[in-house]
Parts: C-alpha cells; structure tokens; sequence
C-alpha cells in the first residue's frame, strides 16, 4: 500500500509540475476574467434596457390643468414608491382620440388614459389595461387629492441587528457559496476528463501502466487535478478579496455564517474537494472507456445533467433547513457537499459536519474503487497493462523527474 501512494504521489507530481509550469496555465487564471467581464456588462445592458422597459409609456388626452396634475401626482408617487414604479406619462395633441394615438409611431403608447379625472376611460388591449389599471387608478386618486392627501413621514429607530435579517443574509450566503462551489467543480473537473483523454489519445497512459499500477495512476491523476484546482482558487480568491477591500474597504464586510468565517472557509474548501474527487472520478472513468472526443461528449453529458440536477436538489433544500428535502440532499453523495455548505452557513453546529466529510469520503473511496477497476480493464485490453507487474518497483526506484516523464 505504501509503494502505491508513493507512485500515486509521482504521478500526480508529474501531472501537476506539467501543468503549473506551462504557459496554458497563465491563461487558465485569466480564464474566469471574461465571464466576469461580460457578465458586469450584461448586467449594465439588463439594467439600462430595464430601466427603460420597465416603465410603460402611457399617453393621456384631458385638459391642460389635469394633465399637470397628473404630472405631479406621478412625480410625488415616484418619489415615495422609487423611480421605476409608475409609469411614463405623454400628453397627447389637441383633438386626438385614444385610437389615433395608439397607432402613432412617435408616440409609442400602450394605453391611453382620457375622459377626465371624475371619469377617467382608459383605452388599450386587454392585456395592457389589466396590467396598468391599478397604477393609473392609484396617479387618478392621487391627482384629485392634490395637496389634501398628506404624506405621513415615518420615524426611523435603526438597529444594529435583527434575527429575520440575519437568517435572511445567512441564506444568501449558503446560496451563494452553493452556486460558486457548483461553477468552480464543474469548471475544474472537465480538466481531468480533457487530460485523460489526451494522455489515452497520445499513449501516454499505456507507457504509464506499464511501469506503475493503474491504481496509482488513477488516484495520482486526481490529486495532482485537485491541487491545480486548489492552487487556481487561491489565486482567483487573493484576486477577489484584494478587489473587495479596495471598493468597499474593511469597514465594509458581508454578515457571517452561522460557523464564523474561519470554519466556514475551511468548510467551503474541504466540501469542494470532496466534490471535485466525486465528480472528477466519475470522469476519469468516463475518460478511459472512451477512445475519442466525441464519445467522451456523448457519455459525459449524462453525469454534467445529472450533476445539475443535483445542484438544484441542494439549492431548494436551503430554504427548507431541517426537512425531507435537506436531510435527502445531504446524504446523497453528489449533492451532499452542496447542501452542508449551505447548512454551515445557517447552523452553528459542526458536528453534523464531520459526518458528512467522513460520509463523503467513504462514496469517494467507492467511486475511486469501481473507477480503478474500469480503468484497468481499459488499459489491460490494450495489451500494455501486464507491465505494471514487473517493472514499476523499478522505475519508482529511479524517480524520474517530471521533463523525464
């Protein structure tokens, strides 16, 4: 067992010094920069067409002095309601009917609001006009109040802190740790797969079987995976956190978890490396049953939609701590990590934890188990395997460095 983890641990330092010291990892870092990138300029464009669609234009054709009263009751509502809750409001011309102004171009119109403010008629299609007969009915009653609808102005008491506000922030957490954890052992994951497929491409692998056990290289091949991955997060989390503190500076700083920040991170990196080695041997298996990229597309798409659905389990549990859904989540493999991430963000207990690790940990000694014999089979049949046992105690004796191997 000990010369196994030993070539395991060469391999894996093979695989990781190949990948850390090569030029593609630079732009593996940079990767997540446009995502980032086009996802801030998505949300500014969601926000500027929002801003300008969320507020229907509405024409109006009354007197002149009802108009302007329609034009400070819209403004005194938006005021006090925010600036995208009522909707546009456009005079229409002297002598213009409802149906003219619907069908003019420069207007614009979804309804239109005519008659006068005792008996206001508003013209549109049906769906226009149940969508804005409740705003209009409440700028109509504003507008004839006028002044004589008094604005009561609140007094404020602020507090430091509430149990609704911080179960609420708390849940956010979970969520959003929930949703990083998912990208990141999706993300990183599918390297392994790419990285087999090249190695059984190139032959790499029968070279390897026939001088260590296929066992070692199994495991070898997923922690040295896992260590770039590890290495990649610091990296990207360092970023993250340097950018943090430079917008919002350290008297600015997100509601803690329910476990503190400390075990929640420690957590956080414990449950993604469960993740990733339950996720990362179901495709190293896949990796070695299939003999070209096309088959590894075909045969890993089921696992990727499986993966989503389970990620969706683990999400719905979190607002439902303590049910059927949570305790399901928690205990199926795949989901599990996702779900007790979320769970140490809303429970203080951390026992609950050290059973999900050690339960996540037995599923990966199974996966890693029917992974290895899947994977021997493989490289058996391809006539190269019987090497690994005579010559591997030899060639672990040499300890060839990475460039050798």
């Amino acid at each position: 067992m000990r010369e196994l983890f030993r070539a395991a641990f060469v391999i894996a330092r093979r695989d990781f010094a190949a990948v850390i010291f090569s030029k593609a990892f630079i732009f593996f870092l940079l990767g997540p920069l446009f995502p980032v990138i086009v996802g801030v300029l998505a949300g500014q464009l969601g926000d500027d067409m929002a801003g300008a669609g969320m507020r229907p234009a509405v024409g109006v054709l009354m007197a002149p002095e009802e108009v302007q009263a329609l034009y400070r009751a819209n403004a005194r509502l938006m005021e006090q309601l925010g600036p995208l809750s009522m909707p546009v409001l456009k005079a229409g011309g002297p002598g213009a009917s409802p149906q003219a102004m619907l069908q003019r171009r420069e207007d614009s119109v979804l309804a239109v609001l005519s008659g006068t403010l005792e008996r206001p008629v508003l013209t549109g299609r049906e769906a226009e006009v149940r969508r804005l007969e409740g705003d209009l009915s409440l700028l109509v009653s504003t507008a004839r109040a006028g002044e004589a609808l008094p604005v009561t102005r609140l007094q404020n008491h602020i507090v430091e802190d509430s149990r609704g506000a911080r179960e609420q922030a708390q849940m956010l957490t979970g969520r959003g740790t929930q949703v990083l954890l998912f990208l990141l052992t999706m993300l990183l994951a599918g390297m392994v797969l790419s990285n087999m497929v090249e190695e059984k491409t190139n032959k790499i692998i029968e070279i390897l079987a026939a001088a260590v056990p296929v066992d070692a290289i199994f495991i070898g091949k997923l922690i040295a995976m896992l260590g770039m991955s590890l290495v990649g997060i610091a990296i990207w989390g360092s970023g993250a956190g340097l950018v943090y503190l430079g917008v919002f500076g350290l008297s600015s700083s997100p509601p803690p978890p329910a476990v503190g920040w400390p075990a929640f991170i420690t957590l956080g990196i414990l449950y993604f490396a469960m993740a990733y080695m339950l996720l990362g041997a179901l495709f190293i298996s896949i990796g070695a049953q299939a003999s070209t990229v096309r088959e590894v597309q075909t045969l890993s798409m089921p696992v990727t939609m499986g993966q989503v659905v389970v990620f969706f389990l683990a999400s719905y549990a979190v607002s439902r701590p303590g049910s059927l859904f949570e305790i399901a989540a928690a205990a199926f493999p795949l989901s599990s990590p996702f779900a007790m991430i979320a769970h140490a963000a809303q429970s203080p207990e951390l026992w609950p934890h050290f059973l999900a690790l050690g339960w996540q940990l037995l599923w990966v000694g199974i996966i890693i188990r029917i992974g290895v014999r899947l994977f021997r089979r493989t490289v058996l049949k391809s006539g190269r395997g019987d090497g690994e046992k005579r010559g591997w105690r030899a060639w672990l004796s040499h300890r060839p460095s990475p460039v050798q191997m």
